[in-house]
């Protein structure tokens, strides 16, 4: 890790090396503070195609948008650095991350965060760092500081930890059922070899760091906030033990424009100022409720999950589907099932790759009753989606056992917090309903924390609010059997391990109880895959004759297309065929036989005339394969004219006489024929 040789006019800059993985990582700020009621920050992750020795494969030939590798590492970093600034910081604030050099083995993603840290730690800015983050993984047994990606082929698991020095700052990854204790031990195992990377940050920032910039929050009238108090916080109180959220949200929006009605006069051009106050007062509420009252604002007990009700078969010509619903959260899941011409290509610094199993999330306006421009995902959708995509991923059966491709589809529907865990178990379910022979249901659980000073309560199955104005948003999916994927986003800088422990057991309870409701909807994989899902069938040919089966142009595959089925032709030869009806398929499967099948000398075969020439005919054997009929091989008799006996388009019995060294074939149809008397 190096400063000071690149990127010098920014308030923070490292250069930071693992192998031959490079990465550039800025820290600006504005100049001026702005007026937004949170903290300005923006992660950006961008790879460059040269790190990798790639040009990039747009028509543009130049890099465009991030993409959702590059999002899902900037959300990491986001999570992060986040709570490491003051609360009410109104400079507007930008990481860059850029990838330089990508060695295919140690990826960047974790050297992006610790640069983002450590560029911060060198600024002006009133960062409370360092913090670091590693990656961990576990090969046969052991675990493994930031393996690489070959060792993760061989892990059961991926996490990506931070932390400071006295506790865990985020967590995030996926696993192959691993128990609590395992995740606690790698947890722990990441923990103390951070401590190695802060202090290099701290040796870099005493060598190179700038004075930190003097700030100090806007403070709001102590008058004003004891008007607002006064007036507002007995209802307050009252409005916050209202179970209904509808109602309640009312009620608080009551109370709030009679405030800002009382008040106008007194302190004018303080709606903002009123309107802070507000929220603090809510917040304080909902949080002593939960440390004194051990009550949660919806009336529920602490360790208390939302109702639950789930049901599949909603959509009746989907392979599968479900809907599942936790208290007013609700997902419309659905399962489609394709062949591998459905795959999902990814093309990062990596390459390009097929992915056989891939699931989306969609998170549409009309969920919490609101109106925005549909932009097409964003980073919400893909962060959401990624996370519940892993969670099922261990379950999944391999293409060799089950060939074929999976698409997952969540559409959240209503929004009140854990949609993505939600979508985790509606998802499990339509997967169930399809068919598919998944190794178990996979569910989900959020859990979140309320903390001050040594004071803490857990809370099971957080809503939004709860999400909102508390300290940590624990999301936690795995079977029965173990933990298949963990997100850890605090509000707070870090949770003590010892919390983290019984969060995980709280979490543990909580899944438990929500399988039971989803297994009672569905209790395993149906036997048969839904009537509308494709069946698919395989043929492998020599690699030699894939061009024939294609096609000048893919004429020839259209033409097998044309019975209904859908083909697609692997360059090891490997044919796969899929349709919904079994005669479709048969008449594809036909096609591709007679197209790769080789004409056999001495063997008889029904032909159909294609050409007609003064010298013979030629007739079409096999699919794409002439042979000669010569006009002397048409009749024992004399034949004058080849249109005396024969016409195109008509059907005719041949024999294959011989098959010349350059594939030309020679027929007979007299060979077939009964010789005639001379009589």
């Amino acid at each position: 890790m190096e400063t000071g040789r690149i990127a010098g006019q920014a308030n923070g800059a490292v250069w930071i090396q693992y192998g031959e993985t490079i990465v550039l990582v800025t820290a600006c700020r504005s100049k001026r503070a702005g007026d937004r009621d949170f903290l300005p920050l923006t992660v950006e992750y961008r790879e460059k195609s040269y790190a990798g020795g790639r040009i990039p494969g747009n028509f543009f030939r130049r890099e465009g948008r991030m993409g959702e590798k590059e999002t899902l590492a900037a959300r990491l970093t986001d999570h992060m650095i986040r709570p490491m600034f003051p609360k009410k910081y109104r400079y507007e604030v930008q990481v860059f991350i850029t990838i330089l050099s990508y060695d295919g083995e140690n990826d960047a993603d974790v050297l992006g965060m610790v640069g983002a840290s450590a560029s911060l730690v060198l600024s002006d800015m009133p960062f409370d760092g360092p913090i670091a983050a590693v990656r961990v993984g576990r090969v046969d047994g052991d675990l493994v500081i930031n393996p690489t990606n070959s060792q993760l082929e061989e892990s059961d698991m991926d996490l990506i930890i931070s932390g400071d020095r006295d506790s865990i700052g985020s967590v995030e990854g996926h696993a192959e059922e691993i128990s609590e204790a395992a995740l606690l031990e790698a947890l722990e195992f990441a923990h103390e070899n951070i401590q190695g990377i802060l202090e290099l940050q701290d040796e870099l920032q005493k060598k190179a760091g700038k004075e930190k910039q003097e700030y100090i929050a806007p403070v709001i009238d102590p008058e004003l906030a004891k008007a607002v108090e006064e007036f507002a916080g007995k209802r307050v109180s009252e409005a916050n033990h209202t179970d209904d959220r509808s109602d309640r949200a009312q009620k608080l929006d009551d109370v709030e424009a009679d405030v800002q009605e009382a008040l106008a006069e007194k302190f004018p051009e303080s709606s903002k100022d009123i309107g802070e106050v507000m929220y603090d007062l809510i917040k304080n509420d909902m949080r002593r409720m939960v440390l004194t009252e051990k009550r949660r604002i919806d009336g529920r007990k602490v360790d208390e999950v939302r109702p639950l009700s789930a049901e599949v078969e909603v959509l009746p010509r989907a392979h599968g589907s479900a809907l599942f619903q936790r208290g007013e959260t609700q997902a419309l899941c659905v399962a489609t099932l394709g062949n591998k011409m459905d795959e999902k290509m990814v093309d990062d610094l990596r390459g390009k790759a097929f992915k056989s199993y891939y699931l989306d999330y969609n998170f549409p306006s009309y969920s919490t009753n609101e109106v925005s421009f549909p932009r097409g995902p964003s980073r919400r959708d893909i962060g959401h989606g990624h996370l519940a995509e892993s969670a099922i991923s261990p379950v999944i059966p391999t293409v060799a056992s089950f060939p074929y491709t999976i698409r997952l589809v969540s559409d959240i529907q209503s929004s009140n917090g854990s949609s993505s865990m939600a979508t985790v178990c509606g998802c499990s379910m339509a997967l169930m309903d399809a068919g598919v022979p998944i190794k178990a249901p996979v569910t989900a659980s959020g859990v979140g924390l309320i903390s001050e000073g040594d004071e803490y309560e857990i809370l099971t199955d957080i809503q939004g609010a709860e999400d909102f104005l508390g300290d940590m948003d624990l999301k936690v999916a795995g079977t029965e059997a173990g933990i298949t994927a963990v997100q850890m986003e605090n509000k707070i800088q870090g949770i003590r391990l010892e919390i983290l422990e019984e969060a995980l057991q709280r979490a543990r309870q909580g899944r438990l109880q929500i399988l039971k409701v989803m297994t009672e909807a569905i209790p395993a994989s149906r036997s048969e895959l839904s009537q509308h899902a494709p069946r698919i069938q395989f043929i492998k040919i020599d690699p030699s004759k894939i061009g024939a089966v294609i096609g000048p142009g893919g004429r020839m595959i259209r033409e097998i297309e044309t019975t209904g089925a859908k083909v697609a032709v692997d360059d090891d030869g490997t044919i796969t065929v899929s349709a919904v009806e079994a005669e479709a398929a048969a008449a594809a499967m036909a096609m591709i036989q007679g197209i790769t099948a080789d004409a056999e000398i001495g063997r008889d075969y029904d032909g159909k005339v294609k050409r007609i020439m003064p010298f013979g005919a030629f007739v079409e054997i096999l699919p794409g394969k002439e042979g000669l009929l010569h006009i002397s091989e048409i009749d024992h008799t004399r034949v004058n004219e080849v249109e005396d006996v024969l016409s195109e388009g008509e059907a005719v019995r041949v024999k294959v006489l011989d098959i010349d060294n350059s594939g030309k074939i020679r027929l007979s149809r007299k060979a077939l024929l009964p010789e005639k008397s001379d009589s």
